[in-house]
């Protein structure tokens, strides 16, 4: 007997509620089936290619919400869904209020995210800076598979992700990658709240050219 897709309740109709954000939701719900969450899980770090288990929980949704035929998009969506299911259990019951949604501006991203686990003593500020240099080099083909480890470390020290707000950076990524890498490193020096002067790491063809 096959596992059916756990019944959802209808989004509100609110102009307000971002698409990415019913899609946090809507997964959250689907993830209350073990076998569901499974599925979606054994997509963490994959092209969509090979998401194969994927497919009956996100395709019907994409098609219905968004743009089902743009590769960065669908990829983003499916990478966010793989890593809502891979929460560690302490995560499980932090679910997306739709109705507290702050402005979008005010959301925090992944350089937030790392800024907190820095400030926290979850992440050490060398290694959540050089993650996020690194990521700001990279194109999403590189990004996605180091994104499970990375997050997996937030999530087990008690870092929030907001997903809706990951799921469009990553859908927009290889077209806008500098602009979003630098509202990523903006709000991580905004929240790690580090000393400046400390030894980074310095790139060896960037030292050479000094």
């Amino acid at each position: 007997m096959t596992d059916s897709v756990p019944a959802v309740s209808a989004p509100p109709n609110s102009s307000t509620v971002r698409v990415s954000d019913r899609f946090a939701t809507y997964v959250h719900q689907v993830c209350e089936s073990k076998q569901a969450r499974a599925a979606l899980r054994r997509g963490l770090g994959l092209p969509v290619e090979r998401c194969t288990y994927m497919h009956r929980y996100l395709v019907s949704w994409l098609r219905d919400h968004d743009d089902q035929h743009h590769a960065d998009v669908r990829r983003a969506y499916y990478a966010v869904a793989a890593l809502i299911a891979a929460r560690p259990r302490s995560a499980r019951d932090i679910t997306p209020d739709e109705s507290a949604i702050a402005s979008w501006y005010e959301r925090a991203n992944l350089g937030a995210s790392l800024g907190q686990a820095v400030a926290k003593g979850v992440l050490k500020e060398n290694s959540a800076e050089s993650a996020l240099h690194l990521m700001a080099r990279q194109s999403s083909d590189a990004v996605h598979p180091g994104l499970p480890a990375l997050v997996r470390q937030l999530l087990g020290g008690g870092i929030t992700v907001d997903w809706a707000v990951l799921l469009e950076d990553l859908a927009w990524w290889n077209r806008s990658r500098d602009r979003i890498a630098t509202r990523w490193l903006e709000h991580y020096f905004r929240t790690a709240g580090g000393t400046t002067d400390s030894a980074a790491p310095v790139d060896s063809a960037e030292e050479n050219d000094r």
